[in-house]
């Protein structure tokens, strides 16, 4: 089953500073028809104005990955831990026992990115933790490539302590290229460019794909595209 949620179809909220555009149930937007995907809790597609963005505010017990699309972001936290993140790489958040952090674009020129939470396998009681890294889209040029993830035998990506995988990938026009998913997971697939075919459904720029009961993805690419992908299982 491969569920299509355009991008009109989004829930959000223009702060002004912020333009937030909501996959799933989220603050002020509520739909009982897009709670979660598996583990998946949050999709966030934000917009954030230059030299503005998020003060410092706590989080538990959640695993959030921020994937920068334009721009940078400027991480800060009660741990004493501080990063920019620019446009291509990544940054991991684990919640754990709790932790306050701002994130903000200290640029000149609006930040634009994907800010992923994803419910820990079992309630985490770990010390909170952070990290960042780069991932040259060039490096992903026709194959996923795993970005963060808590799956045995990713110790390449950044870590994160749930039974789920980030990947990216960036295809040229007619490329197409497969993905293992298994039909007992959940997966997510948002192309932050570009558009592309999925099993037969064609999914435009920063639309979602929700897929469950599918062994297979075969992605094929209808102009030069960039792709986020959560494979996820679920834990009730």
């Amino acid at each position: 089953m491969i569920e299509l949620r355009p991008f009109t179809s989004l829930g959000g909220a223009d702060h002004g500073w912020l333009d937030a555009k909501h996959h799933f149930s989220f603050a002020g937007y509520r739909d009982a028809e897009r709670m979660h995907w598996g583990n998946l809790r949050v999709w966030n597609d934000d917009t954030i104005a230059p030299h503005s963005g998020f003060p410092p505010h706590p989080h538990a017990d959640m695993e959030i990955i921020t994937y920068v699309r334009k721009g940078a972001i400027t991480h800060k936290d009660s741990l004493g831990n501080e990063g920019r993140t620019e446009a291509g790489d990544v940054q991991v958040m684990s919640a754990g026992t709790g932790v306050s952090h701002s994130e903000y674009n200290m640029e000149d020129e609006e930040t634009t990115l994907f800010q992923i939470w994803i419910i820990p396998s079992e309630p985490d009681r770990k010390a909170p933790s952070w990290g960042a890294r780069p991932f040259p889209k060039g490096d992903r040029s026709g194959r996923f490539v795993t970005l963060a993830s808590g799956i045995d035998g990713d110790e390449d990506a950044l870590p994160i302590r749930t039974d789920a995988r980030v990947a990216g990938a960036t295809l040229k026009a007619g490329e197409t290229i497969e993905y293992r998913l298994g039909g007992d997971r959940y997966g997510y697939l948002v192309p932050a460019v570009g558009s592309v075919e999925v099993n037969g459904v064609r999914v435009n720029t920063r639309d979602g794909a929700a897929i469950s009961e599918v062994d297979v993805l075969r992605v094929t690419a209808l102009e030069d595209s960039e792709l986020v992908l959560v494979d996820t299982g679920y834990t009730p």
